[in-house]
């Protein structure tokens, strides 16, 4: 007879899928596309030969790994900076980066679009994605594969010597991708542990490292702040699911400074034309940050007073159990962020999903930002990039994106209300069935925040917020009320509803 060897901490494929698939109905998510959607995407132009061709430029799509909606590549070029020597006006860095032309397959009022609109997000899932667009779409035609031709957003920007931004350009043509790359593949390459393919520019590596340096340094004096979190994840093999804790890496954050100075600049058209639609995200109360100095305090953690709340995030070490209490504490005011439609009167930034005193800026980025890059994904960069390509162009916007502006902001903002819910339950259920027949067990954990006692528990038992790093799990706790930071040991039990976790005195 064979035997099944079996890892406590690896749930099977077939018993996530299962269960997920039954979250997924229960939240009313369709898990297929309608026909007649399909049937638009199926029917959607595949050639673009009208289009100015930029197929020269010696494009890569950096993302993770077994990606296949892959809406962006890119290129830096600092050769400009060898030839710089007695020409003040040259620059030190050209920056291409194309974004995948949804606008080019997707027919306005059609019932692709109409279906679009509904999804409005991506959702990923341990098992399976749920996509915005059909597969025919996302995975092929508009993905920017390496090898294809396609149309794209194509951003030019001149950087000068300290990363800033000197001339911004953007136009819609053809372009093709050298590679498919992975962070991982390229954090090797520049660790001088792998090579590129010989078709890649051979710098890439140093390129993105330069570039990112400078813009985070950039994010650094206006402001900026970046949770360097570690990041839970399911990660699948042959034998099934399991949940770990991943640090992001070098490559991850200068590749994500792309994005950021993308949609700051598209941001600057926008605001200075007065249309198009803004992500924002109101600042951090005063007494919300004051709580937070008192949390460090109570963490024994030392936030030196001439230091701003950005700059002591900056200094803290998430492999400490005090410093990542205190970042998760930290991540409660990254709250309230929306989108904001323009034109607004009189520079009056009121909008009826933030309120009347709404800002243009995103706190978090400290400057003004918009959702430009991500357009497979993501319902509002498809609208955001038109209005942008069709301002830089001098030509009006045209009225498909017009007339939509007003209502993306709700659309976005209900499906993103479902996408993380689906999402988050989709991941309390891996860390159930991960945990299925270990009750009994005590594991290691650290608290990451107190909570009060739930409303409807007679016993008023304290509650936290505890970090279990194998398996890897973030989950409540209740018990004795302990400070955020502290080593504790936890014991696993379940009373019929689920896996619960309690303190051991």
């Amino acid at each position: 007879m064979r035997q099944r060897f079996i890892n406590p901490n690896v749930v099977p494929l077939e018993d996530v899928s299962a269960a997920i698939g039954q979250l997924a109905r229960e939240a009313e998510v369709s898990l297929e596309y309608p026909a007649e959607a399909v049937a638009d995407a199926e029917a959607a132009p595949r050639d673009f030969p009208h289009l100015p061709d930029r197929r020269d430029i010696p494009l890569v799509t950096i993302d993770p790994e077994g990606s296949r909606d892959l809406d962006q590549a890119v290129y830096i070029d600092f050769s400009h900076d060898a030839v710089r020597a007695g020409i003040d006006a040259a620059p030190t860095c050209v920056v291409y980066y194309a974004i995948a032309a949804l606008n080019m397959f997707v027919k306005p009022a059609s019932a692709l679009d109409d279906e679009v609109r509904r999804r409005a997000t991506t959702i990923y899932l341990p098992d399976r994605s749920i996509p915005l667009h059909p597969e025919v779409l996302s995975t092929d035609v508009a993905s920017l594969l390496p090898g294809e031709d396609r149309p794209a957003y194509l951003w030019r920007f001149e950087l000068d010597g300290r990363g800033e931004v000197t001339t911004t350009d953007l136009e819609l043509v053809r372009v093709r991708s050298r590679a498919q790359l992975t962070y991982t593949q390229v954090q090797a390459v520049y660790d001088g542990e792998e090579q590129l393919p010989a078709n890649v520019p051979d710098d890439l590596a140093v390129a993105l490292a330069r570039f990112g340096r400078l813009r985070q340094v950039l994010e650094e004096e206006r402001g900026g702040i970046s949770l360097n979190l570690p990041e839970q994840r399911v990660a699948r093999d042959a034998d099934g699911f399991h949940l770990e804790f991943r640090q992001l890496t070098d490559v991850e954050g200068w590749n994500s400074q792309l994005s950021l100075m993308t949609g700051m600049e598209a941001a600057k058209i926008m605001i200075r034309a007065n249309i198009g639609l803004l992500r924002t995200l109101p600042p951090a109360r005063e007494k919300d940050v004051e709580q937070l100095r008192g949390a460090a305090l109570a963490l024994g953690l030392v936030w030196p007073a001439e230091l701003d709340y950005p700059a002591f995030l900056r200094e803290l070490n998430p492999a400490h159990p005090a410093a990542l209490a205190f970042m998760n504490e930290a991540a409660s005011l990254f709250r309230g962020a929306g989108y904001l439609a323009l034109p607004v009167a009189d520079g009056q930034a009121g909008n009826p999903e933030l309120g009347a005193d709404a800002s243009l800026e995103h706190s978090a980025i400290a400057a003004p930002y918009a959702h430009v890059t991500a357009p497979l994904r993501r319902l509002v960069d498809r609208f955001g990039l038109e209005t942008c390509r069709s301002v830089v162009a001098g030509e009006p916007v045209p009225t498909w994106v017009t007339t939509s502006l007003g209502e993306l902001p709700a659309l976005m903002s209900a499906g993103a209300h479902r996408t993380s819910k689906l999402e988050r339950d989709a991941m309390s259920l891996v860390e159930a069935l991960t945990l299925r027949g270990r009750e009994g067990e005590e594991f290691d954990a650290v608290v990451v925040d107190t909570l009060k006692p739930r409303k409807d528990d007679p016993a008023g038992m304290e509650r936290g917020r505890i970090a279990i790093f194998d398996p890897a799990l973030e989950v409540e706790a209740v018990g004795a009320r302990v400070p955020a930071g502290t080593k504790v040991r936890v014991r696993l039990t379940n009373e019929g509803d689920g896996p619960h976790f309690s303190v051991v005195e």
